[in-house]
C-alpha cells in the first residue's frame, strides 16, 4: 500500500498531478483544494488513495492527512464514489465539510455537481457521528480560534501511527493524542505515546 509519494512535482493541473520520486512519475488525480496548496512548488508530499479495480488501478493525491481522511470517510456513503468525493472535496475544505455535515446542511452538499437530495441526506446522517469518533473535526481550527489550530501535526500522526502498530485503533487513539498535545503541545513523540497508553481504554 502507498501511504505517500514525495518528490519533484513534474506537472500539476486542476484534476491532475505528476510526482517524480526515485525516476518513477506517479500520476494522481487530485481536488482543487490540493491543487491550491502544491501549485507554484518544486516539490511536494501527497497522501495516496489507491482505487484499484478490474480494468484500472487509479491513484489520488491529496495535500494532507486530513483531506485523505475525508475522502476516505466520503466513499463510505452509499452513493458517492471516488470522483463524486474529489469533487466535493474540490467544493468546500475539510473543515466547511464538518461544518456542513455536524449542521445538517443538505443544502450545501445538494448544491455540488453529482450530488442530490437523497445523497446529501445519506452523507449527513452517515457522517455526522463518523467526523468526531475520527479525531477530523477535532484537528480543525474552529472560527472561534480552537486550540486544535496549535496541535503538532506531526507529532499527532506519528504517536497516532506509533499507537495503531502497537494495535490500538486509531480513531481512539487520535483523540487522546489530540487531548494531550492540546494540554502539553511541546510533548515530544515517546512521551505522548507514554501518556496515551496509560489513558487508552
Amino acid at each position: 500500500m502507498i501511504e505517500y509519494v514525495k518528490g519533484e512535482l513534474i506537472d500539476v493541473t486542476p484534476a491532475y498531478a505528476v510526482v517524480e520520486t526515485h525516476g518513477v512519475g506517479y500520476g494522481m488525480n487530485i481536488s482543487l483544494n490540493t491543487f491550491s496548496a502544491i501549485q507554484g512548488k518544486k516539490e511536494a508530499r501527497l497522501w495516496v488513495y489507491e482505487a484499484i479495480r478490474e480494468d484500472a488501478y487509479v491513484l489520488f493525491g491529496f495535500a494532507t492527512k486530513q483531506e485523505r481522511d475525508m475522502f476516505l470517510l466520503l466513499i463510505t456513503v452509499s452513493g458517492v464514489g471516488a470522483n463524486t468525493a474529489r469533487m466535493i472535496l474540490s467544493e468546500m475544505t475539510v473543515a466547511e465539510i464538518c461544518n456542513v455535515i455536524s449542521t445538517g446542511n443538505e443544502r450545501v452538499l445538494k448544491s455540488v455537481k453529482g450530488i442530490g437530495l437523497r445523497t446529501a441526506q445519506r452523507i449527513i446522517v452517515d457522517l455526522k457521528d463518523k467526523i468526531i469518533s475520527s479525531g477530523i473535526a477535532q484537528e480543525l481550527p474552529s472560527n472561534a480560534g480552537s486550540e486544535a489550530a496549535l496541535i503538532n501535526s506531526s507529532v499527532k500522526d506519528e504517536a497516532v501511527g506509533a499507537l495503531t502498530m502497537l494495535g490500538f485503533s486509531p480513531a481512539p487513539s487520535a483523540k487522546v493524542v489530540i487531548a494531550i498535545l492540546k494540554e502539553q503541545p511541546d510533548l515530544p513523540v515517546e512521551q505522548v505515546v507514554k501518556l496515551a497508553l496509560k489513558q487508552i481504554k
